[in-house]
């Protein structure tokens, strides 16, 4: 058996078994975590597999759960389908909203393309709270899981299991369509639009039918979001949405199937994890997608495909040291960065504003923080977060260092070998 399939098989296991390791909490944050990884792949559908860097995704979103919304209250709220099955209504609507924008989007290419797929959005997002009927105004829409085949669906549990099944059979079929010839002259799309062209295909009518289906997929998401939620409203429509799936899609990396997916769960949970622990969570998750990119290009899933390589390479012993070094020299970076950041906003914020000014000639009070008390005026509180960040640094390249040493050590090898 390959090892990706094992590895997927032991995946699958191991969501199937979480709700009965998890709280309810947790249980929530993990339905959000798996529509977030499928949001993810049928948008690197788009993005990684053919190079159309759509910056207005949550259109697709959007629509697919209002699509949804609307189904399970048709017919007096009895529902125009079966709740297992009301994830369709949402893919109808992402697929038809995905060949409407798809048809004028796929006219131009590269930025153009990006800022018609942004202007898209943008005017579903301005319309939609003016259109009571359709999306139910700022208050939005609300509906209630139906009965059917034997589950009641008022359990966490019940909807993570009915999540778990859609996400898992609609990454499997975007899987699938990787492998279809259509798929395979998506790279073609990416790689050279203009030598497609030449051999004969209809350059437009493939980036529609992409477009299509990644809308599809995509509101496939939407509409398992309205099933867990029973509500929508016009914030589904809200550019943030659009920009957390590039900043997903991008840090999971966009050139491995599930590492899109990987991104999306890792940082749903992680807004989830930090969001109750300071208010600046955003500003860390835009400070991690910068330093992906400028030092993880490939993702966290090209992390993880070069770590393989390197064992196999090195050995595992080589490579446990220079994880050691590595994993100290993040740990360091991390905390120095987090402890600056919690006191400068702390020192800034208006609340420790009034209480410096209540202080008077006493002086500002401590901080705190961690467990600890700082005090602004003393050099210390600066001096320690700053000689963490030297320290992760100075480890850093020395890690660096040794990847380089050793690499140029195995090449040494390896041309002995061939010359004798």
């Amino acid at each position: 058996m390959r090892i990706p399939v094992l590895v997927s098989l032991v995946l699958l296991a191991a969501l199937a078994a979480a709700p009965w390791l998890l709280s309810a909490t947790l249980i929530n944050a993990a339905i959000s975590m798996l529509i977030a990884a499928l949001f993810a792949t049928a948008y690197n559908l788009l993005c990684g597999q053919a190079g159309m860097l759509s910056f207005g995704h949550a259109a697709y979103f959007g629509i697919g759960a209002f699509a949804t919304i609307h189904a399970m209250n048709a017919i007096a709220g009895a529902g125009l389908l079966p709740t297992p099955l009301m994830p369709l209504a949402g893919a109808v609507g992402g697929l038809l909203m995905g060949l409407l924008a798809g048809w004028f989007a796929t006219q131009r290419s590269g930025a153009y393309f990006a800022m018609i797929t942004l202007a898209i959005a943008e005017l579903i997002h301005s319309l939609s709270p003016h259109l009571r009927d359709t999306f139910g105004g700022e208050a939005g829409l609300s509906s209630m899981r139906m009965p059917a085949w034997g589950f009641d669906f008022g359990s966490q549990i019940e909807v993570y299991y009915l999540t778990l099944a859609w996400v898992a059979a609609c990454i499997f079929l975007l899987f699938l369509f990787t492998r279809t010839p259509l798929g395979r002259l998506t790279l073609g799309l990416r790689e050279n639009s203009h030598r497609l062209r030449f051999l004969g295909y209809n350059v437009h009518y493939i980036g529609v039918l992409v477009f299509a289906i990644s809308g599809m997929f995509s509101g496939v998401a939407g509409g398992l979001q309205v099933i867990n939620n029973e509500a929508a409203n016009y914030v589904v429509f809200d550019p943030a949405i659009s920009a957390a799936v590039v900043l997903n899609t991008y840090i999971g990396g966009v050139h491995a199937f599930l590492g899109p997916a990987l991104g999306a769960a890792l940082m749903t949970f992680f807004g989830y994890a930090v969001s109750d622990m300071t208010q600046s969570w955003l500003l860390y998750q835009g400070l991690l997608f910068v330093l992906v990119m400028m030092f993880m290009p490939t993702g966290l899933s090209g992390l993880v495909i070069h770590s393989v390589r390197y064992t196999q390479q090195h050995g595992a012993v080589a490579f446990s040291k220079l994880l050691v070094v590595y994993a100290i020299a993040v740990a360091s970076l991390s905390a120095g960065i987090v402890l600056l950041t919690e006191l400068t906003g702390r020192v800034f914020s208006q609340d420790y504003k009034f209480l410096a000014q209540a202080a008077g000639p006493a002086g500002a009070p401590p901080i705190q923080l961690f467990q600890h008390e700082w005090h602004p005026s003393a050099w210390s509180t600066w001096l320690i977060p700053a000689a963490a960040i030297v320290l992760g640094i100075v480890l850093w390249r020395c890690a660096q260092g040794i990847s380089a040493r050793q690499a140029d050590r195995t090449q040494m090898l390896q041309e002995s070998r061939s010359a004798s």
